[in-house]
This record gives C-alpha cells, structure tokens and sequence, in this order.
C-alpha cells in the first residue's frame, strides 16, 4: 500500500479523536489516515497484489484462529494504544486475542494494539516508511510485525529483543513464518503466499 505524508501543521499535533473524526466525514469517503506521534499520514487504496496477499493471510490466520477460539483475524481495521492518543495504526492484518479485545467497542478503533501486525508492501512504500510502523507498532504493545515484501516474496519479521532493542529476520519464499509466541502453534510455508507462476 504506497503512503502519501501529508503535509504537516507548523503547530498542529493530531490525535485519535481527530482522525476518528476525518474518517467519519463523508468528504473523506474511502481514504485511509494513520498516524504516528501525532503526525498524520494517508494510505491510498491498495492494488491487486497487496488485496491478494492480505486475503490469503487473513484466510490462513482464520483456518487457525477461529476453531480454537483465540482471538480474531482483521483487516483495515484502526488500532491506538491505551496510554497515547497521539497513534493510531491500520495493519493490512491483524491478529487479537481475546483478551485483548476485551470490553473494545465494535462500533469505533481498537484500544490496544494487536498481538501480530502486518503491513503489506506496495510500490509506493519505502521500507523506512514500513519500519518506522513496526517500530509504532512494537513500542505501543504489538508482539510480532510481519513486513510482506512482495518483489523479494519473503517478510521481514520484527520483534523486541529482551533489551527492548528491535531485532528483525527476513523469511524468504522457501522459509516459514511462525506466530510464536503471540499465536503459538501457527505457521505458515511463505510459498503459499507467494506461489509461482505457472
């Protein structure tokens, strides 16, 4: 999904609130708004490849969520940290437990951050961009970042070390992905995501 900054405000820092409210003007009708530190930025609409990628992993991490009742699988869906009103991320994919969702509305963003976030790669991102989102994501709560690289068909898989520092792999086509310890016992072969073309 390629991403757009905005311009930025000499004074104004945005908030959930703030965005909340963007996204529920009918002037902004399908545009996509995170923000990070209270800098906001907007996600254009995605294209075949990222819509492909994004379904079949929510199709996989579903296969494996549901029958064991542990959480849910979205997509596009906004998430915020309890303790800052100045972020508020939208994965590609995510997963959240139960527990985790506990006492959430439906009806607005997800106060906490998801256990696994993905954030699927389009010709428009740079990876600085998509790691400065891991980053949010990892500071604020999440437990694995998977950063889908499609033209290398592998991920990037991001995580805290014991230190707090952020550590990252990257999973090639031939490699397999693993959701522990935030999803423990799923995994996923990456040629399934990336099959080739026949």
């Amino acid at each position: 999904m390629a991403v757009r900054e905005l311009p930025r405000a000499k004074t104004k820092r945005f908030t959930v609130d703030d965005v909340w409210a963007m996204e529920c003007d009918s002037v902004n009708e399908g545009r996509y708004f995170y923000l990070i530190d209270g800098e906001l930025h907007e996600d254009p609409m995605p294209n075949r490849t990222h819509g492909d990628i994004a379904a079949l992993l929510a199709y996989f991490m579903l296969h494996y969520v549901l029958p064991r009742r542990l959480g849910t699988v979205n997509v596009e869906v906004g998430y915020h940290p309890t303790d800052a009103d100045n972020t508020v991320l939208l994965p590609d994919v995510a997963y959240v437990s139960h527990t985790r969702l506990a006492g959430s509305s439906p009806d607005s963003y997800v106060p906490t951050m998801p256990e696994i976030a993905v954030e699927i790669k389009s010709p428009g991102n740079s990876m600085s961009q998509l790691r400065r989102k891991a980053d949010a994501y990892l500071r604020h709560g999440a437990t694995i970042v998977w950063l889908v690289i499609p033209e290398r068909q592998g991920v990037e898989q991001w995580q805290l070390d014991a230190d707090g520092g952020m550590q990252h792999v990257f999973i090639d086509r031939q490699g397999t992905l693993d959701g522990e310890p935030a999803l423990p016992g799923f995994t996923l072969e990456l040629s399934l995501l990336f099959p080739l073309d026949t």
